[in-house]
C-alpha cells in the first residue's frame, strides 16, 4: 500500500466530512431558532428559507397546511404575504416614474383632483409613510366595510376625510392609507386595475409563476390555510374583502417566489439602479431628521450590518423578509396562523446566518 497517494484522499475525506459537519451544525442551529415559536407539528406552522448569494441553504416548512384535512406544510405552499405587499406597490410606481408617466415627487391632488390637502402630500409622502393621513386599519367604522366589495376610488373616499394626524413630512408614522392611494394612483395613471399590472409588470417578467392577488374563493394549488387561536383552540381566518387592504396587503406568495423577487430587484431586470436606489435609501423629515424607511422597505440593521426588511400580517396569516445586500444573504418567513410571529425568528435566523457566512469566510481553505 502507498501511504503516499492515501494522503490526499484522506485529506480530502476530512475536508469534506468537516464541511457536512459545519452544515449540519448550523441546520441544526436554525431548527432550534424555529422551533422556539414554530415547535408543535399538529398547529398550523410556517415556512422558512435562507439563501446566500441566491442558491439555497436552508428551506424547511414546519406544521400543518389544513389542519381539517391534516395536511402538512411544504416549503411549496402560497401564503398571504401583508404588507410585504408594499414591496410592491413602491417597485410599481417607480416603474411608472421610470416610464415618465408620473413623478415621486407629484401632489396627491394631479391625480386625486378633490382629494384634501392633495397639493402638499406627495407621492413621496405616500412611499414613506410620511404622508399624515388617517391610517384606515385604525377607524372604528372599518368593520362596516371589511366584507364588502369595494373599488379603489371607494376605498380612498372611505378615509380621505378623516382628520389628518399631523402635517406632511413631520414625523414617519407606518401607515396602511397611503399604499391604498399609491394603488389607486397606479390605477390611474397606467389605465389597468392594480392586480393586472402586479402580475403583468413584475409577477410575469420575475418568473413569479405561484404569486396572485389574494382571494379566498379563486382555486389557488397548494394554498396554505389560515387560522386564528382562540381559548377553546384554532379557527378559520375571518374573511375579509381583498378590496379592503387592496394595494397595502392583499398578495399572496411562495418562499421561493420571493426569492425570484428578490434576484430581480438585484437584477435591475424591472428598474434601472438609479431608480432603484431610490427604494432603498433613507429619507429625512421636515426638520431633517433621518428616519429608516425607503420606499416598501424599513432600512435597519442586523448586528451592526446594514439590511433591508419588512414584514406582513393579515387575517390568518404573518411575514418577514430580511435581505443583507453586503453579503447577499435573503431570509424569508411566512406563518399561516396570526398567533405565530415569524418577525423575530426570521431576523434571528439572518443575524446566525451572517455569522455563520462571517465565520465561514474567514476560515483558512484546505
Amino acid at each position: 500500500m502507498n501511504i503516499k497517494k492515501l494522503i490526499p484522499c484522506l485529506a480530502l475525506f476530512l475536508l469534506f466530512n468537516t464541511t457536512d459537519a459545519q452544515i449540519n451544525g448550523f441546520e441544526k442551529k436554525i431548527d432550534s431558532i424555529i422551533q422556539t415559536e414554530f415547535g408543535n407539528h399538529d398547529e398550523p406552522g410556517g415556512v422558512f428559507m435562507i439563501t446566500k448569494n441566491g442558491k439555497n441553504i436552508y428551506r424547511k416548512a414546519f406544521g400543518k397546511a389544513n389542519l381539517e384535512l391534516n395536511v402538512n406544510l411544504t416549503p411549496d405552499y402560497v401564503f398571504q404575504i401583508g404588507s410585504m405587499t408594499k414591496q410592491f406597490t413602491a417597485i410599481a410606481i417607480l416603474m411608472l416614474e421610470q416610464q415618465g408617466k408620473l413623478n415621486v415627487s407629484d401632489p396627491v391632488s394631479r391625480y386625486i383632483k378633490d382629494y384634501p390637502d392633495g397639493d402638499h402630500i406627495t407621492i413621496h409622502h405616500l412611499l414613506t409613510h410620511t404622508s399624515g393621513i388617517k391610517d384606515f386599519t385604525k377607524m372604528k367604522s372599518l368593520s362596516s366595510i371589511a366584507q364588502k366589495e369595494m373599488k379603489p376610488e371607494e376605498m380612498v373616499n372611505f378615509f380621505k376625510s378623516e382628520p389628518v394626524d399631523f402635517a406632511p413630512g413631520e414625523k414617519f408614522d407606518y401607515n396602511n392609507s397611503g399604499y391604498v392611494v399609491l394603488g389607486y394612483i397606479i390605477e390611474l395613471v397606467s389605465g389597468t386595475s392594480y392586480e393586472e399590472f402586479i402580475k403583468k409588470n413584475i409577477f410575469d417578467k420575475a418568473g413569479m409563476s405561484h404569486s396572485y392577488y389574494a382571494s379566498d374563493r379563486k382555486v389557488i394549488p397548494q394554498r396554505a390555510y389560515g387560522y386564528h387561536k382562540k381559548e377553546q383552540g384554532f379557527v378559520n381566518k375571518t374573511a375579509i374583502s381583498f378590496s379592503v387592504p387592496f394595494s397595502s396587503g392583499s398578495l399572496m406568495s411562495t418562499v421561493d417566489d420571493m426569492l425570484k423577487w428578490q434576484q430581480t430587484l438585484n437584477q435591475n431586470i424591472l428598474l434601472n439602479s438609479k431608480e432603484t436606489q431610490k427604494a432603498f435609501q433613507k429619507y429625512k423629515l421636515n426638520n431633517g431628521e433621518e428616519f429608516t424607511y425607503g420606499y416598501g422597505w424599513h432600512l435597519k440593521d442586523i448586528s451592526g450590518t446594514p439590511d433591508r426588511e419588512h414584514g406582513g400580517s393579515i387575517f390568518g396569516f404573518k411575514s418577514m423578509g430580511v435581505y443583507i445586500p453586503g453579503e447577499d444573504i435573503y431570509v424569508v418567513g411566512f406563518s399561516n396562523c396570526d398567533c405565530h410571529s415569524p418577525t423575530e425568528v426570521t431576523r434571528n435566523i439572518a443575524k446566525a446566518a451572517l455569522k455563520e457566512f462571517k465565520t465561514s469566510a474567514k476560515r483558512p481553505q484546505k
